[in-house]
């Protein structure tokens, strides 16, 4: 589960969104009076102030202040009266919402506790902010700021980092902001909740003993010895640990004050206290861990546990789950439904345990059951626990097992109970929070698939369903492509927002981050979707790309899936060859050669697009810039990389590269490159234990198109088709185990690039009739949503919906179109392999056809 989704799910309650700008100021402050040539900035978090004559250098050691919802005032009108007084750069969180925000539990733990940030000019300034701001805020509380060197016991911490906004790629190809080396180049500026020092950075003088006092804190002094870290939230670290004294394995629960809020505004150790005495409450039920001890140290308050041998019970499902394998038998159904009703009975007999101690556990899910080696169970983490007779709502949850708003007590317990009961069988609890509603279907799904007693999910339908007037499940039938593409597209036209200038179909949150023009994320691959899969063209959200293009925003991309060259090569398809001609030149003026050597937003995909341009308008320059990006690409073939297999940020992005420009000019030395940059992202997949190929990154394996095998057998299939197998059949052998890769029942999301979508793509491209391409087509309907008369897709980790090409609703209809329209469709420079003819394939002469 990825913690940064979590922010971008407040502004909106189906869509991915960035929180809104509001012209209306939320803290007092920001209402005040600047004195002559004072700028005030604002933006979606933060709120700047810019002195008249500009001192703050590109980076340097920037002073933050830590604040609380109780000591913010007080922060602010010292951090606002010093500033202004002494002409020095500083900004502060927009309100109280967004503080909280930031030091939620699972806000990103780099950057949470920071309400202010001041820039000094040099480090002479450093020192005289951290003296004199210092005093005034002596003693004032706030949450540690972990990403930071803290100044004595105040409220002060500093960090060398970006003061501008600089931007460079990172070593998944990710836009992130960016410090200068001493070399002159732009490197990540890491903003890891751990504090760094540069290398080429000499810590100042004032901040020595500070530094001093930090690495001098030790727990040599307790009688635990951390053995490992289990766990991490902003509200704090879980520890498997050893009792010194005694041998005993315990869990050490580390609470941070005034970090880690939840929904009623309790911090960490408010809930660890309350955690202590729910625990003490219920001593001796079985399946509840004992209280061993407690102690506070550095300011921390740490809870000492009782040990539970097992692992959560999230942890089993891709081991167990028979809808994980290709060819599941009745055999694999009927064990894993005995076991699952083994751990439920163990789940509901220790709840009861606990109920009848007057105690709602509040957040009961799958990652805090724990199944130990006999298959018994017990629960973990009541920090939220609370009294029957209190009769409170949730404050904090996991939002597949969530109740309504509705519920409160015991009703609490019910619901999420009724949620685990589905999720056992499928997990896709998550869409309930969409349409509970939905519970319906998935137990029918659950009902069809294994041996359950009749009727065994219907207590849990309708807990969950409560209050929900029923409707039919969606459906996708693979016969009629028509009325599926009219659905999907519908959906995805019906979400834009022209008005807007920052997105304008809503997608992943990586829109809010250079993404929101390109092919992955952005306008150009939405249009290229509907319009490659005969759902037409839409001249307004052309307009709208054509502007935004013309004047793009700070930050954006300029790769084929992220960013501008992409927009250029969807602008150029439609027929608009100035417009794209004039973004590939802009695009040409930036430092492009230091991009990196991946497809998503690198070099391969320069060369790709440059060549396309350079055939559509003749230009040699752009013919010579393809060449230069393909050069480049070759020279660092052999460079030390993080081994991340796939079509986007693997090799075989550059394999791909390759293959066209062999067809371009029948240069065979070409297909060598592309067979050993295969080659090489083959060396990084392994072979489970259904004889499928995924790739592997050491504590997962994928096979998924954006990291994973099926990216890799993309273009693997590309290049069988121009050259063919060694004897070894070495490809052949490869493309046959990553297309068992593509077979399995079940996969956790629907999207084109990490889900069912992309393994329909590629089923579809070798052979559109296959009998399992068509189950993909029907089962992509689990996760479809009905939004305004259509039919829409939740994005990845499925906490909102998103249209776009990656990871939403314009991705899964990409896949459709692949498998079922009449013309080939695929990505871009892909192979356009023409499916096998369908008598109930739509036609270029119904409505919307190409």
């Amino acid at each position: 589960m990825d913690k940064r989704y979590e922010h971008y799910c407040f502004a909106d309650r189906l869509f991915y969104d960035a929180p809104r700008v509001s012209n209306a100021p939320e803290f007092e402050i920001a209402t005040r009076e600047l004195p002559a040539g004072w700028r005030r900035i604002p933006d979606e978090e933060w709120t700047t102030y810019a002195p008249p004559a500009e001192r703050t250098p590109a980076q340097g050691w920037k002073v933050h202040v830590s604040g609380c919802a109780e000591s913010a005032e007080q922060v602010l009108n010292a951090s606002w009266k010093y500033c202004l007084a002494n002409d020095i750069c500083f900004k502060h969180l927009r309100g109280p919402k967004t503080l909280m925000l930031r030091n939620a539990k699972y806000a990103p733990r780099g950057g949470s506790g920071k309400l202010v940030t001041i820039y000094p000019a040099d480090e002479k300034e450093l020192e005289r902010v951290l003296n004199e701001l210092g005093a005034l805020l002596d003693g004032v509380p706030g949450p540690y700021i972990l990403s930071d060197l803290r100044i004595g016991e105040g409220p002060l911490f500093v960090r060398y980092g970006a003061f501008g906004q600089r931007h460079c790629l990172d070593a998944d190809g990710e836009i992130v902001p960016a410090l200068e080396n001493a070399a002159g180049e732009l490197v990540p500026d890491r903003r890891t909740p751990v504090f760094t020092v540069p290398d080429w950075v000499t810590v100042p003088d004032c901040l020595r003993p500070h530094l001093t006092a930090r690495t001098a804190a030790s727990t040599a002094d307790l009688p635990y010895r951390v053995d490992r870290a289990l766990h991490f939230s902003n509200g704090g670290g879980v520890y498997a640990a050893t009792d010194t004294r005694t041998g005993e394995q315990v869990v050490l629960k580390e609470g941070r004050p005034y970090a880690g809020l939840s929904g009623d505004g309790a911090d960490a150790v408010t809930r660890l206290e309350r955690e202590r005495a729910m625990l003490t409450r219920l001593a001796g039920v079985p399946g509840v861990p004992g209280v061993r001890d407690h102690f506070t140290l550095g300011g921390h308050s740490f809870l000492v546990l009782e040990f539970i041998e097992g692992r959560p019970l999230n942890s089993f499902f891709a081991e167990r789950h028979p809808m994980i394998d290709p060819e599941p038998t009745p055999e694999q159904f009927a064990g894993y439904t005995a076991w699952a009703r083994r751990v439920l009975d163990g789940v509901e007999q220790v709840v009861a345990g606990i109920h009848e101690r007057g105690v709602v556990v509040n957040d009961l899910h799958m990652f805090n059951i724990m199944v130990r080696p006999d298959d018994s169970v017990a629960l973990i983490d009541f920090e939220v626990a609370a009294l029957i007779e209190e009769n409170r709502r949730q404050a904090l949850a996991s939002p597949a097992f969530a109740a309504p708003a509705d519920r409160r007590g015991l009703d609490v317990d019910r619901y999420s109970l009724a949620c685990l009961r589905l999720a056992l069988f499928m997990p896709l609890t998550m869409l309930l929070v969409f349409d509970r509603g939905k519970a319906r279907q998935l137990a029918d799904l659950a009902a069809e698939r294994f041996p359950l007693p009749p009727g065994f999910l219907d207590g849990a339908v309708a807990e969950i369903t409560r209050g929900v007037s029923p409707r039919p499940a969606p459906r996708l039938d693979p016969a009629d492509w028509e009325h599926a593409r009219t659905r999907l597209s519908r959906a995805v036209l019906a979400s834009a927002t022209p008005d807007r200038t920052d997105r304008l179909f809503p997608g992943d949150i990586v829109q809010f981050h250079g993404a929101a023009l390109g092919v992955a994320h952005g306008a150009a691959g939405v249009l290229h979707a509907l319009h490659a899969t005969g759902a037409g063209r839409f001249p307004e959200h052309e307009a709208w790309l054509l502007r935004r293009v013309a004047d793009p925003p700070p930050g954006v991309g300029l790769g084929l899936y992220d960013g501008l060259l992409g927009a250029a090569h969807v602008l150029a398809e439609f027929g608009h060859l100035d417009a794209a001609h004039d973004l590939a030149g802009r695009c040409l003026g930036e430092r492009w050669e230091r991009l990196g050597t991946d497809l998503y937003g690198g070099l391969p995909g320069w060369a790709l697009v440059l060549d396309h341009l350079a055939d559509r308008t003749g230009d040699r320059d752009l013919r010579d810039a393809a060449q230069r990006a393909a050069d480049l690409v070759t020279e660092r073939r052999d460079a030390p990389r993080r081994p991340r297999p796939g079509l986007l940020y693997g090799e075989s992005g550059a394999a791909l590269m390759y293959l066209r420009r062999y067809e371009r000019t029948g240069d065979a030395a070409l297909l060598d490159l592309a067979a050993a940059a295969l080659r090489r992202d083959l060396a990084g997949c392994v072979v489970d234990r259904n004889d499928a190929l995924q790739a592997d990154e050491g504590f997962r394996k994928l096979p998924y198109i954006r990291r994973g095998s099926v990216g890799i057998g993309l273009v693997l299939d590309d290049y069988l088709a121009l050259r063919p197998d060694g004897p070894d059949g070495e490809f052949t052998t490869a493309r046959d185990r990553i297309r068992r890769a593509a077979l399995s029942h079940f996969y956790g999301q629907p999207g084109l690039f990490s889900g069912r979508a992309g393994m329909l793509l590629h089923l579809a491209r070798q052979d559109a009739g296959d009998d399992r391409a068509a189950r993909h087509i029907r089962d992509l309907a689990w996760h479809a949503l009905p939004y305004e008369g259509g039919l829409a897709f939740p994005g990845d980790q499925l906490y909102r919906l998103s249209t776009d090409l990656a990871t939403g609703t314009a991705g899964v209809l990409l896949a459709l179109g692949a498998a079922l329209h009449d013309r080939p469709v695929t990505l871009p420079f892909l192979a356009a392999h023409r499916p096998p003819a369908r008598s109930d394939a739509g036609s270029a002469s119904t409505p919307g056809g190409r």
